[in-house]
C-alpha cells in the first residue's frame, strides 16, 4: 500500500507541500518562540502596548500636527504622513519630468536628443544615496545666510534655513469647497470624454457644461473671496524669515534627489514604450492631417499606455520604497521616527514589523490602482 502511494503522482504533489508547510511552520514557531525567550530574560516585554504612551521626541517638520507629549501611535502616523507625501510628490513630479525626458530623448534636433541622453546616462548609472547627499550638501552650504537669502521671484526666498514661498491661508470651510472644485472639474471632465466617444458633446448637452462651468467659477471665486482667505508672504524679522511656507533643507534636497533619479527611468520607460508603438500610426496620424502633437496624444501615447503601465508600475513601487533613504539627509519620514521609537523604548521587532506592514499596505495599494488604470486603458483600447 505505501508503495502505491509513493507511485500516486498526486499524493507526492500533496504530500511534498504539506511536508514544506509544516517544516515552515516549525521554524516560525522556534523562532517566535525562542525569540520572546530571550527577550523576558533581558526584560523586554513584548507587546504594542508602548504605543499608547507618550512619545517624548520631537519631530522636526511633519505634514500632521504633531507634539512631544502625544503617543507613539501618533509619531507612527505622522511618519506615515510624511512618507504619503513624499512618494505623492515625488511620483508626479517624476512623472511630469519624465515625459519630457522621454520625447526630448526622441527629438530629431540633435542637441536636445544629446543633452537628454547624457541626462539618462548620468542619472541612472549613480547611486539614489549620492543624488541626495550631494543635493543636501548643495542646499546647506551654496545658499547664503538667511539675510543675503536669495530672491529669484517676488516672495520668494532661497537661504540656508530652506526655501520661503507665499502660503494660501483657508479655514477648514474653504478647503472643503476647494475640494468640491477639484471633484466637479475632475466629472464635468470625464462626463466631456464620455461624451465625446457618442457625438454628443457639446450639441446636445450645452446647458449641462455650462451649468458645471459656471459651478466651479462660482465656488472659486467663493473661496477666493471669503473674509478669511488671506495670502502669507515671508517676511525678514530679525535673524529669519516669519510667513509663507518653508521647505525645509532637507525636504528640498529628498524631492530634488528622488525627481530627478526616477525621472531618468521614467524617461526611458515612456521612450520605449512610445518607440514600441508602429511607424505606420504615425503615418495614418499625418495622412489625416493631423499635427505631430495631436499624432502624439491622440493616437500614439493611448496605444502605448498598455506598453509603459507594467514597468512604471514597478518604477513608481520603487519611489515608495526609496523615501525610507531620507534618513541619510535627516528628513523625518517613516524609517526615521521607526529608528527613534526603536531608541527610546527597545521595542525593535514590534516596531520593524510595524514599518514593512505600512510598506507593504502602502505598495499593494499603489499596485492595485495602477492595474486598474491598466485594466481600464485595455477596456477602453478593446472598444
Amino acid at each position: 500500500m505505501i508503495s502505491a502511494l509513493l507511485d500516486n503522482r498526486r499524493f507526492r504533489s500533496w504530500g511534498g507541500q504539506v511536508l514544506l508547510l509544516g517544516g515552515f511552520a516549525a521554524l516560525l514557531s522556534w523562532l517566535v518562540s525562542n525569540t520572546v525567550t530571550n527577550l523576558d530574560a533581558r526584560g523586554i516585554k513584548v507587546g504594542f502596548d508602548f504605543l499608547w504612551r507618550r512619545a517624548n521626541f520631537p519631530i522636526s517638520e511633519s505634514i500632521l500636527p504633531y507634539n512631544p507629549s502625544d503617543t507613539f501611535l501618533w509619531a507612527y502616523v505622522t511618519g506615515v504622513g510624511n512618507t504619503l507625501t513624499i512618494s505623492i510628490f515625488a511620483i508626479c513630479l517624476s512623472t511630469a519630468l519624465g515625459l519630457l525626458v522621454g520625447l526630448a530623448r526622441r527629438s530629431q534636433h540633435p542637441l536636445t536628443s544629446g543633452v537628454a541622453g547624457v541626462f539618462v546616462t548620468t542619472m541612472r548609472n549613480m547611486p539614489l544615496i549620492v543624488h541626495l547627499l550631494f543635493w543636501y550638501a548643495l542646499a546647506t552650504t551654496a545658499l547664503p545666510a538667511p539675510r543675503e537669502a536669495y530672491n529669484p521671484l517676488p516672495g520668494v526666498f532661497l537661504s540656508l534655513r530652506g526655501f520661503y514661498i507665499p502660503a494660501l491661508k483657508l479655514d477648514t470651510l474653504a478647503w472643503v469647497m476647494i475640494g468640491l472644485v477639484i471633484a466637479l472639474a475632475f466629472g464635468t471632465w470625464r462626463l466631456r470624454h464620455r461624451m465625446i466617444g457618442t457625438g454628443q458633446w457639446p450639441d446636445r448637452h450645452p446647458v449641462l457644461a455650462l451649468l458645471g462651468l459656471i459651478t466651479i467659477v462660482v465656488l472659486g471665486l467663493g473661496i477666493l473671496l471669503q473674509p478669511s482667505a488671506a495670502v502669507s508672504f515671508p517676511q525678514m524679522r530679525g535673524f529669519n524669515f516669519t510667513g509663507g511656507t518653508r521647505l525645509s533643507p532637507e525636504f528640498a534636497a529628498l524631492m530634488l534627489g528622488l525627481v530627478i533619479y526616477t525621472s531618468a527611468f521614467i524617461g526611458e520607460i515612456i521612450r520605449g514604450g512610445i518607440d514600441a508603438v508602429s511607424i505606420g500610426q504615425w503615418e495614418a496620424g499625418r495622412a489625416l492631417g493631423l499635427s505631430e502633437r495631436h499624432t502624439l496624444t491622440r493616437i500614439i501615447i493611448p496605444q502605448a499606455l498598455r506598453i509603459i503601465i507594467p514597468p512604471m508600475t514597478s518604477q513608481y513601487l520603487s519611489t515608495v520604497k526609496n523615501t525610507t533613504l531620507a534618513l541619510a539627509v535627516g528628513y523625518p519620514e517613516l524609517g526615521l521616527v521607526v529608528g527613534t521609537v526603536i531608541n527610546q523604548t527597545g521595542q525593535a521587532i514590534e516596531s520593524i514589523a510595524l514599518l514593512l506592514g505600512i510598506f507593504l499596505s502602502i505598495s499593494i495599494a499603489v499596485s492595485l490602482f495602477m492595474n486598474w488604470y491598466n485594466a481600464h486603458v485595455a477596456l477602453v483600447e478593446a472598444r
